[in-house]
């Protein structure tokens, strides 16, 4: 820790604290060298934001993904024809959630209602549980998922990387065999997401819609007869979630020069989160998340408390997926940017407010008496953090690293004129959208 000191007179010297903001500044600087490890890129700074290799971003594709991320116009394979043109990919994933689904299970097909941010969506009438497509597990968000290589909580989507040895485990005849296209996880997720999610996408479509010269601008070079199809969207939707980046947020806006941006109760909260709350040994990097998955006991859907039956591979986390019992409760580490805008934590929505979630851990006991001590991450003990010190750390999270204008990665319409993200009767009204 840094320490200063002044002299009073020749013979006397006076030691006192630095501010909040030099500690935070030299801690930083000691665990990264400088502060550009933490800098998210501009959303249109496509050089410098992660990509896939073999899906390179330009702004035509990023165009592109944006608008089918949210059209509703996709949803042509309904497994009711009431359904039919009511969802879209933002359905469990849009703006005012924090690209989450505003709720403890997201629903596509078979959702009714929208509320403000996705918290009034039910169950239409029509359908059974057992007919609607529903996240089977808290719908992650897609913000700051480009410094991630693997998607979903379990990390079954990315065919490279962090799935390299996984092979034995993407299953033919499952959406897991899209990894065997050698994509990472954002493009492997996306591809797979057009099928699962009950998304269609053929040139007749399209043409429709007025998609086809979006198309043939995102991508030039590809045959026509391969072109206009769902792997080629899920491309482009990608290359858009890859430039959804929190950039806004006062703690990148402090990283990037403005030494206003952040109050000194959040600056002792970022203090503790990259010192003695040890938050950064998992929530590291610009996106403040990471390619690593760790079980901390956390409980999951119990079947009263959600829609449908939850499968109990899911509830295995990472073992669900590699069959390793070693990986067994161990879920994907997730962003902690915009937090603020939901209102469920944990991939079984078991916390309802960050502080809970930080008071949990601070505590390091184990919620889920069900999961053994055996695979409980290390890093789970308790932090001895002060009430203070979680009211900092909560200020933090919930306030530094808050992005307030997550609207502008929505388009303000679609070609197709269609409502979004939703388009069934009670949401347009929810919506206002006519």
């Amino acid at each position: 820790m840094a320490l200063l000191f002044i002299s009073c007179s020749p013979d006397e010297e006076v030691f006192v604290n630095p501010p909040e903001e030099t500690l935070l500044q030299d801690r930083l600087t000691l665990l990264y060298g400088d502060l550009e490890a933490l800098k998210l890129p501009n959303s249109y700074d496509l050089g410098n934001i992660p990509s896939d290799p073999n899906n390179p971003l330009t702004e035509p594709k990023v165009v592109l993904g944006k608008l089918l991320f949210h059209e509703t116009g996709l949803a042509q394979n309904p497994t009711k024809s009431e359904g039919r043109g009511t969802y879209s990919c933002a359905a469990c994933h849009h703006a005012n959630a924090g690209f989450q689904s505003g709720m403890q299970q997201g629903i596509g097909e078979g959702g009714f209602g929208f509320g403000q941010i996705g918290e009034s969506r039910t169950i239409s009438s029509d359908y059974l549980p057992t007919e609607i497509d529903v996240q089977p597990i808290l719908s992650p968000t897609i913000l700051n998922t480009a410094y991630q290589d693997v998607m979903l909580w379990n990390g079954q989507f990315g065919g490279t990387k962090t799935n390299t040895g996984t092979e034995n485990s993407w299953t033919e005849g499952t959406p897991k065999a899209v990894n065997h296209l050698g994509f990472e996880g954002l493009e492997s997720q996306a591809i797979a997401g057009m099928g699962v999610h009950r998304l269609t996408c053929d040139k007749e479509l399209l043409d429709s819609m007025g998609y086809i010269p979006y198309f043939d601008a995102a991508f030039p070079d590809v045959d026509e007869t391969e072109k206009y199809s769902a792997t080629y969207a899920g491309l482009a939707i990608a290359a858009y979630e890859r430039t959804v980046l929190a950039t806004e947020a006062p703690f990148q806006q402090w990283l990037n020069g403005n030494n206003s941006a952040m109050t000194e109760d959040e600056m002792k909260g970022a203090i503790l989160f990259f010192g003695k709350a040890n938050c950064y040994a998992c929530h590291n990097g610009p996106g403040l998340n990471s390619t690593t998955f760790h079980a901390l006991g956390m409980l999951d859907f119990s079947e009263d408390q959600v829609f449908g039956v939850v499968d109990e591979t899911i509830k295995r986390g990472r073992g669900g997926f590699t069959l390793n019992s070693d990986d067994d409760y161990k879920f994907k580490t997730p962003t902690l940017y915009n937090l603020k805008d939901v209102k469920f934590f944990g991939h079984g929505g078991s916390f309802t407010s960050v502080k809970e979630v930080i008071d949990y851990k601070n505590k390091g006991i184990v919620e889920n008496s069900a999961i053994g001590t055996t695979n409980i991450s290390p890093l789970f003990v308790p932090l001895g953090l002060t009430d203070e010190e979680i009211d900092q750390l909560t200020t933090f999270i919930e306030n530094a690293l808050h992005d307030p204008d997550l609207d502008r990665f929505a388009p303000a319409s679609l070609p197709s004129g269609n409502c979004f993200p939703v388009a069934d009767n009670q949401s347009k009204t929810d919506m206002g959208c006519n």
